[in-house]
């Protein structure tokens, strides 16, 4: 079962796609921004938020998994925009098929990545392993593992109220398991015709210039945008010059 979230009704389908630990509505505001001109679908990916477990969540199944909600939903033709982990699954899901009619990535490329999740795996497993009753009370069990406090109360968006306490929504064993299978490139055809659009923040380093070749490879077809002052979750960090970037490219 894949969960989605709509945000209005007119305009053409934008599929929105989150990021690794993230859900739909992490997009929320930028979403009901967006929905003025656009009928917004924001994904929770198998294995986050309120969507199915997935065993192994490689980035075919994981397309595969968004593209038959998009024909149960009756899409015939939409727009894709996925960031970080998203983005590896929409580049995935544009060698599947020729549906989309425009591909926004952002701040991630078709590359291998080195770990650097491990300890909040950890935490999250330790978060897992015992019922919460407070939100204080799981962030101090997951300041051990996470410094970052902003980091840390994006993680614990992912608590929800249950009779027995507070429990997260993450499956986070899969998740676990599927890590390294997350951290390499999606299975991606050379040379995709599709308009698609990079962009990164720029004080981040999942997009640099080495990875240029890679992308150009794989989407020719490719530009690239720069958000100045912004790191990796730059959408969050300057959502007005993001989605006046978004409503250019796709308009």
């Amino acid at each position: 079962m894949t969960h989605v979230k709509q945000y209005g009704s007119t305009g053409p389908n934008l599929i929105v796609i989150h990021g690794l630990f993230g859900n739909a509505d992490n997009w929320h505001s930028i979403a009901q921004s967006l929905a003025e001109h656009f009928t917004v679908y924001c994904i929770d990916l198998p294995n986050h938020g309120q969507s199915s477990p997935m065993a192994e969540a490689t980035y075919p199944k994981m397309a595969q998994a968004v593209l038959d909600w998009t024909q149960e939903a009756g899409l015939e033709r939409f727009h894709l925009l996925g960031h970080s982990m998203g983005g590896k699954v929409a580049m995935q899901m544009a060698s599947l098929t020729d549906n989309i009619d425009k591909l926004i990535v952002v701040d991630i490329a078709p590359v291998d990545y080195q770990p650097s999740h491990t300890k909040i795996l950890e935490g999250l497993q330790a978060l897992k392993a015992q019922p919460l009753s407070n939100r204080k009370e799981a962030d101090s069990l997951l300041a051990p593992y996470e410094p970052s406090l902003p980091i840390r109360q994006f993680l614990l968006k992912n608590l929800s109220k249950t009779a027995q306490g507070l429990q997260l929504t993450l499956a986070v064993e899969q998740i676990a398991k599927a890590y390294p299978t997350i951290l390499a490139k999606p299975e991606l055809k050379e040379g995709n015709p599709v308009a698609t659009l990079f962009i990164k923040g720029e004080k981040s380093d999942y997009i640099v210039a080495e990875y240029q070749d890679s992308i150009l490879r794989a989407f020719p077809n490719a530009s690239f945008k720069i958000i100045a002052g912004t790191g990796h979750w730059l959408h969050a960090e300057k959502p007005v010059p993001f989605t006046s970037l978004v409503k250019r490219f796709l308009g």
